[in-house]
């Protein structure tokens, strides 16, 4: 008769679990993402001086993110070694555990942005106020010149057409200063935070969508996204 095996140690458990942790690192592209986003985020949470209430909302979500990630990886593992055939039903599991990480992950961004907005807003008021003492005109002028610059650009590269494809992406240039003129124009309002993620976002899903297309690679959104914002910052910075 075989003897029975003992219980692992508090060392090994700890140990067991290290190696889980390890893992999902090592095979999980999402986890390291996360990993990564957590340690920006305490990092400006330091430089920032939250409060201890404001920390532990922080922890929270990131734990939150972090544990709905392992999860999906041990319930895709799980299913994988149970089946080898396509089931609808593994599928689903698949996608319902897919979708805890989306509500964690959402979570944690409106957490982030309660705890940071304040403290984005307040530093970033004085700057606002120094590029705003400019006419709305402006904004014409900018999204004017972004889409010079960016037929310009394609013209001396050769590639795409102005509305498709080449560098850089006329879509996310056109979108990313339409973002920075919003930001820029509505500093006095008493939502130009607000407006300003919301006009981001935006202009996030319109380079996104040129991206998932084909239409871009992501260079060509980035560097499109990046001209569009440039150019009208220093319009707006240079305007008399």
């Amino acid at each position: 008769m075989s003897a029975s095996r003992r219980p692992p140690s508090i060392i090994e458990s700890f140990n067991f679990a290290a190696e889980g942790i390890i893992h999902v690192l090592r095979t999980q592209r999402n986890m390291r993402i996360h990993f990564v986003v957590a340690v920006l985020v305490l990092i400006a949470a330091l430089v920032s001086g939250v409060d201890k209430l404001e920390l532990i909302a922080l922890l929270l979500a990131i734990a939150f993110v972090l544990i709905a990630e392992m999860l999906n990886t041990a319930v895709e593992a799980a299913i994988d070694v149970a089946t080898t055939s396509f089931d609808p039903m593994t599928k689903l599991a698949k996608d319902i555990a897919a979708g805890a990480v989306l509500i964690a992950t959402g979570v944690a961004v409106a957490v982030g942005y309660l705890v940071f907005s304040g403290q984005v807003a307040e530093r970033s008021s004085d700057l606002l106020k120094r590029l705003t003492d400019a006419p709305a005109q402006l904004t014409l002028i900018a999204l004017v010149l972004t889409t010079i610059l960016v037929v310009a650009t394609k013209a001396l590269t050769g590639r795409g057409s102005p509305l498709r494809g080449g560098l850089p992406s006329g879509h996310s240039a056109v979108a990313f200063a339409g973002w920075m003129a919003a930001t820029l124009i509505l500093e006095d309002s008493n939502h130009h935070f607000l407006i300003s993620s919301l006009t981001f976002i935006m202009a996030l899903l319109v380079a996104q969508t040129r991206v998932e297309s084909g239409v871009h690679s992501a260079v060509e959104v980035a560097y499109g996204g990046l001209l569009g914002a440039l150019v009208t910052l220093v319009v707006f910075q240079v305007a008399p």
